[in-house]
């Protein structure tokens, strides 16, 4: 869609809780575990901003991931019952390992009663904040590039014996195998009387992390948000950037937690307003293959690494890739549709794709975007999986092993950059093809 100029901006937001108990099964694991308890709250977070006859809505969800069969259902929803265009409407997880499960992963499926939820709390969310919106009151959106350089590093550690570091000891490694982004854009929206309705802030750290131990959570940047919003007002949503191949390896949750709320309090601080007369957004779908392996090389890679490092008995491990293989071994080559997307606030463009993008490849997008301000948000409108570079993929390792957690073919990662500038592109000249 052609961006706007638009004078008068409205800008609202909205959370709904994800309601959950104890007897769903956590994802984020490699077998079905369970929480007891909760910290904090699961939510479905909702930005809605609009200016003239333009509007666009964002919504931050505190679960792993989730399917486009999913998605687009309550995108639709959204669509028909508050007048968002479709192509405007960007939904993504946050990828807490601390919720019910939502989509099939490694040895358990979603959980029907959650799924159902999370999507009733999307469009509850949506609705809620379109309903608050008021676009002849004059909001006003303020910007700033912070930095968090302390929470994560990436996790792909080189190991002696040339093997990528995924769980277990660490006494082994030599060095990381690729970058981190430090970067943490804020973005917040203030009513005419300087109040906060909203604060965005992203980050490209894999979030997980909870204070007790095993409960539920929305992870450490979901704490912070919630956190942040009791000190400042508003709602306070948090977008995931490029974190396929970035972990805290050290820390633990709290001080993770206060080094984010800090971090985030430095930058709003600092933050300053910003020409909001342009919006847009361009969602496309993009194809991709399920990629064709070697089961004999992938049997031989897992079970050496969990033989060498998992301690205990490696075997249950190792049953659940080679079940995973198994089934995906059937679809080799097979072509499947998902989500890009290209969103544009003012002059802060966000990118929106559909999986656990390595954050080299989030790194060369915002390297060649037209744009100067361009933040990746992953998980968004879809999931397919581990998106390794290049490199990852001669690298090898857990993010590469095949399996519903990785199964697309080597090149996925490149070829989504490429057309995801093509998108940013499309929006800095006006929408044209």
């Amino acid at each position: 869609m052609k961006p706007r100029d638009v004078m008068a901006i409205g800008a609202a937001a909205s959370a709904a809780e994800i309601v959950a108990d104890d007897s769903m099964v956590i994802a984020g694991g490699i077998h079905p575990g369970y929480a007891h308890g909760q910290e904090g709250k699961l939510r479905a977070s909702a930005l809605v901003v609009a200016g003239g006859k333009e509007k666009l809505c964002l919504v931050s969800c505190d679960v792993l991931m989730f399917n486009r069969d999913m998605v687009d259902e309550v995108t639709k929803r959204i669509e028909s019952e508050c007048g968002i265009p479709f192509e405007n409407i960007l939904i993504s997880a946050t990828h807490t390992h601390h919720a019910p499960s939502t989509v099939r992963v490694h040895g358990y499926d979603r959980d029907a009663v959650f799924c159902g939820r999370l999507k009733e709390a999307i469009f509850k969310a949506a609705r809620d904040a379109n309903k608050k919106l008021k676009t002849d009151h004059g909001a006003r959106m303020f910007f700033r590039l912070g930095q968090e350089s302390s929470v994560g590093q990436n996790s792909r550690l080189l190991l002696e014996d040339k093997t990528i570091y995924w769980v277990g000891p660490r006494d082994a490694a030599l060095r990381p195998t690729g970058p981190f982004d430090p970067e943490l854009p804020v973005i917040a929206f203030r009513k005419p009387d300087g109040s906060l309705e909203a604060l965005l802030f992203s980050h490209s750290t894999h979030n997980i992390g909870t204070r007790p131990g095993n409960v539920r959570s929305p992870g450490f940047c979901g704490l912070a948000a919630q956190e942040l919003e009791e000190e400042l007002g508003g709602t306070v949503i948090f977008l995931l950037g490029a974190a396929g191949s970035t972990h805290n390896l050290n820390l633990p949750a709290d001080e993770m937690v206060f080094r984010m709320k800090a971090a985030v309090k430095e930058a709003l601080s600092e933050a300053q307003s910003r020409d909001l007369r342009m919006l847009g957004s361009v969602k496309e779908e993009f194809e991709y293959r399920v990629r064709r392996f070697d089961e004999e090389a992938e049997a031989n890679a897992v079970t050496r690494y969990c033989s060498k490092r998992l301690g205990g008995d490696p075997g249950p491990t190792i049953e659940v890739f080679r079940g995973m293989r198994r089934e995906l071994a059937l679809h080799q080559g097979e072509v499947r549709k998902t989500w890009l997307q290209a969103m544009l606030l003012g002059d802060v463009a966000l990118v929106g794709v559909p999986g656990e993008l390595f954050t080299s490849l989030g790194m060369e997008m915002k390297r060649r975007s037209p744009f100067r301000h361009t933040y990746i948000v992953e998980l968004a409108n879809d999931y397919i999986g581990y998106i390794p570079d290049e490199e990852g993929f001669a690298l090898g390792g857990y993010q590469v092993w095949t399996g519903f957690h990785s199964w697309v073919e080597r090149g996925t990662g490149e070829r989504i950059v490429n057309e995801a500038v093509r998108l940013l592109s499309r929006l800095r000249k006006g929408g044209s093809r």
